[in-house]
C-alpha cells in the first residue's frame, strides 16, 4: 500500500472513530441528564434537547422490524467500510469516515441497547422543530453525504472542463479542500 493510499484510509478511519467516540459520548449524557417528556429549547422552537428511544429508521419508519434494520446496519456497515477502505481523495475519505462512523454509532444502539441484542432502539435527543428527533449520527450521516456530494461534483466538474478543452490526460486535482 503506498503512503497516498495509508494516509487517506487513515484519514477515513479516524473520521469515523471520532464520529462514533462523539455520537456514543452524547448519547450517554442524553440518558444521564434529558427526558422523554420534556424539551429544552436551544433555538426557540426549531432546535432543541429531549430524549427519544427509535425503534425504527429515519422518521421511525420500520418500527416493527427491528432486527431487520439491525441486519440491514452490519451489511451497510461492512460496505461502507469497504468503500472508505478504497478512497482516493481525502474528500472522499472524510466523507466515507463520516458515513461510517454515522453508521456504526446507530449499529451500536441496535445491538447493544434496550431492549434486546439486535433489537435496540437508537437513542435520539436532537429535537427539530416538531419534524423529528435525531442524534448525532444522523447528523455526521447527513454530513458525510454531503461531502460526498460536492467531491463527486468537484470531480465531475473538472472532468467536463478538461473534454471541452481536449486534455483526455489531465489528472483530477487533489481535494485536500474538503
Amino acid at each position: 500500500m503506498s503512503a497516498n493510499r495509508l494516509r487517506l484510509v487513515a484519514l477515513a478511519v479516524i473520521t469515523a472513530g471520532l464520529t462514533v467516540l462523539i455520537d456514543q459520548g452524547t448519547k450517554a449524557n442524553a440518558l444521564s441528564g434529558l427526558s422523554p417528556s420534556e424539551r429544552i429549547p436551544l433555538i426557540g422552537d426549531l432546535l432543541g434537547l429531549q430524549l427519544a428511544f427509535n425503534a425504527g429508521a429515519f422518521l421511525s419508519w420500520g418500527s416493527n422490524m427491528t432486527w431487520v434494520l439491525t441486519t440491514l446496519g452490519v451489511v451497510a456497515t461492512a460496505l461502507l467500510g469497504i468503500a472508505a477502505w478504497r478512497s482516493r481523495t481525502p474528500g472522499w475519505a472524510v466523507g466515507m469516515g463520516l458515513v461510517l462512523g454515522g453508521a456504526i454509532g446507530n449499529l451500536i444502539d441496535r445491538l447493544f441497547f434496550y431492549p434486546a441484542f439486535g433489537r435496540g432502539y437508537v437513542i435520539d435527543f436532537l429535537a427539530y422543530g416538531n419534524l423529528f428527533i435525531g442524534n448525532l449520527a444522523d447528523v455526521a450521516l447527513g454530513a458525510g453525504g454531503g461531502v460526498l456530494l460536492i467531491s463527486l461534483w468537484r470531480r465531475r466538474r473538472h472532468h467536463r472542463a478538461t473534454a471541452q478543452h481536449g486534455d483526455s490526460h489531465a489528472r483530477v486535482p487533489d481535494e485536500r479542500a474538503l
